[in-house]
């Protein structure tokens, strides 16, 4: 049976499944999003929340207004689309911004439901980590190396993913160790992670 189908059949009023499944979309403790070409279609209050939104504020806005520029939605966006091709299901870590402007580490979570076309429909699961990890006033490009660096990449498959050389990304790391006051790579990716360095 098509995800899709299914997904849509759940919701359905008037049938106890359909009953259940909003009533767990709506009460998840993790923010869910069902989106369509990076659009959202729905979201649960704890997403919108998160965020500092209603959920019907966000219903039919593109994700871009939940990132710190148009750059970065567009680099996790290339980066995501390249995920997804080969596997349904994506995650990672990254700054997000919420509607005051202030900006907070997320972990997001997706899955592709039309894996021939990876954003025609996915849903998306999004954990807020401020608790525990908080965000150092960052450059776009520092904050983009820095979910690299959480992610476990090497800088030469940093300067892969961002099309920029190794010792860019040598100069970004070492200004992010200065931000974050940490006296080598070990204790910058505890920092970053929001473990005790």
């Amino acid at each position: 049976m098509n995800l899709t189908i299914r997904a849509n059949t759940l919701f359905e009023r008037n049938t106890p499944m359909g009953n259940l499944a909003q009533f767990a979309f709506e009460n998840a403790p993790v923010g869910l999003v069902i989106t369509s070409a990076r659009v959202i279609e729905m979201c649960s209050p704890s997403f919108a929340s998160m965020f500092g939104y209603r959920p019907h504020e966000l219903a039919g806005q593109s994700l871009a207004i939940l990132h710190a520029s148009p750059e970065e939605f567009e680099t996790l966006g290339r980066l995501w689309l390249n995920g997804m091709q080969r596997s349904p299901n994506y995650a990672d870590e990254r700054i997000m911004t919420r509607r005051d402007g202030t900006q907070f580490w997320c972990q997001v979570h997706g899955r592709s439901l039309t894996p021939h076309e990876p954003f025609a429909k996915c849903v998306t699961a999004a954990i807020d980590l401020s608790g525990h990890r908080p965000v150092a006033s960052l450059t776009r490009r520092e904050r983009e190396i820095a979910m690299f660096v959480v992610g476990g990449l090497t800088n030469k498959e940093i300067a892969r993913r961002l099309l920029i050389s190794p010792r860019t990304v040598e100069a970004h790391r070492s200004r992010l160790m200065n931000k974050l006051g940490a006296r080598n790579s070990a204790e910058m990716l505890a920092k970053l992670s929001g473990l005790p360095a």
